[in-house]
């Protein structure tokens, strides 16, 4: 038998759902059913806990549970190529990442779809920043500036995420702009190049606050710069590549939801609507806690914005000359 805390927490639930689904008939739209979310990376890493984050008041918002779907493997390719093949109804978003809209059509360009084409962005969630770090055993540069000048005095070896990623092309930009090289060694993902880094395999790396944080915070790692334009709040100590002395170094990892291209505008309102008010303290608090910091692109500049980024990394994943692993 319910306690009267739980009858009354139960009626609570249903008057948040009963007022969401009224607001969402208001707009001209609601969902039918349960909306999913599609992933395109496994369960445990930074864009599914940030998928996760804003899955939750999103689906409160509509009145109806968004779900995550993780559609993992060829460089998120298989859950875009999926959400690009759903019924553009409104009930499947693509969780986007800088990497889906920016490098993937450099790098798969038969890959069947090209999402900065193919998809409708209704809003950006968060950004997160490669964190450019050096192993405190094999490097004794304690500035970017210092660092440059050891890779001019001898040979040094770089560590990424893998060929293309972010990672990658952030430490290209660097290198390039103080007029340095570096031998790259390109690893399957975060986990392996940390391990790399803490077995002092390679002398720097550039990964996201996500998985560079704890070990920055440690010791284990000695951050020098970020590559977003703004300093993170995971690392608020630490300067961006701007202030070190790259002026312009913007390279900051974003994340968004999407739809098919053909959605319906009011489901698109809607949806942008329902995005707008999960965007509470509460929220904040949650991505910042997962490292990343909130982002909010305005709705008249969201297209143009996406647009943009997308061909700034493209020419630069170009310029590099990259291929897929």
């Amino acid at each position: 038998m319910r306690t009267r805390r739980e009858t009354l927490a139960a009626f609570g639930a249903i008057m948040a759902a009963t007022a969401a689904r009224a607001g969402a008939e208001e707009a001209g739209w609601a969902p039918s059913r349960p909306l999913r979310l599609i992933v395109t990376y496994p369960p445990g890493g930074v864009n599914d806990i940030v998928g996760r984050i804003v899955a939750e008041p999103l689906g409160a918002e509509l009145g109806q549970p968004v779900v995550v779907e993780n559609r993992a493997g060829a460089g998120g390719n298989i859950g875009t190529v999926a959400a690009s093949q759903a019924d553009p109804d409104g009930h499947t978003i693509l969780f986007g990442t800088t990497a889906m809209f920016g490098v993937n059509p450099v790098l798969y360009p038969n890959s069947g779809v090209d999402a900065a084409h193919d998809f409708a962005c209704f809003g950006t969630i968060a950004e997160t920043a490669n964190v450019l770090s050096v192993v405190p055993s094999r490097i004794e540069a304690k500035t970017v500036r210092e660092l440059a000048d050891e890779a001019k005095r001898r040979p040094l070896i770089y560590g990424s995420v893998g060929n293309g990623s972010s990672s990658h092309l952030s430490a290209v930009v660097f290198l390039k702009q103080l007029g340095i090289e570096a031998t790259h060694v390109p690893y399957r993902g975060s986990s392996p190049l940390v391990a790399a880094m803490l077995a002092g395999d390679v002398d720097f790396g550039f990964d996201t606050t996500a998985t560079s944080t704890a070990h920055a915070r440690s010791g284990a790692f000695r951050p020098l710069a970020v590559t977003t334009a703004r300093r993170t709040s995971a690392l608020p100590e630490v300067p961006t590549l701007a202030e070190a002395g790259l002026p312009g170094y913007d390279l900051g990892i974003w994340f968004g939801l999407f739809v098919p291209v053909r959605t319906p505008a009011p489901v698109l309102a809607r949806l942008r609507q329902a995005l707008a008010r999960t965007r509470t303290a509460q929220t904040a608090e949650r991505l910042r806690r997962a490292y990343v910091d909130p982002l909010e692109i305005p709705d008249a500049e969201l297209a143009g914005w996406v647009a943009a980024n997308a061909t700034r990394w493209q020419s630069i994943a170009r310029a590099a000359n990259i291929s897929a692993d």
